[in-house]
């Protein structure tokens, strides 16, 4: 099963492990000061065994609930540099935006190994599929 979401963010490609130089040479255009901004489109997919009392993998509604609490509280409209903790040490790349997400996710999930893949697209043509690196408990 698959659920898709959509927001909205800006932030500013930057490593704080580079200098600036080395941010605008890796970085170009999308490490001006001011930042930017992307409408992200999200799919999180979920893999499992379908419940026969219920006929489903999970209830969407429950899904719908996680990733509004993983996703949409601490993304939508923000800057992620500035107003989501990780992405202070570390580069606001879509990269780590799934990493993001799949954490996130897990932390609030009742059944975490029911989590298969985050899918982002951070423009139509820039997209990253994630899951997990490989330690999750299964």
């Amino acid at each position: 099963m698959k659920r898709r979401a959509t927001f909205s963010a800006c932030h500013r490609l930057h490593s704080p492990h580079l200098n600036d130089e080395e941010n605008k040479k890796v970085y170009g255009k999308c490490n001006h000061i001011h930042g930017h901004g992307h409408n992200y489109v999200v799919f999180v997919t979920l893999f499992g065994e379908i419940d026969p009392k219920t006929g489903m993998v999970m209830n969407m509604t429950d899904l719908k609930r996680y990733m509004d609490e993983a996703i949409m509280r601490p993304m939508d409209h923000k800057n992620l540099d500035k107003d989501v903790p990780f992405f202070q040490i570390r580069p606001s790349t879509t990269e780590n935006v799934a990493v993001f997400i799949w954490d996130s996710l897990r932390s609030v999930m009742d059944q975490p190994h029911l989590l298969f893949e985050v899918k982002i697209y951070e423009t139509e043509n820039n997209i990253v599929r994630y899951r997990g690196d490989g330690d999750e408990d299964y």
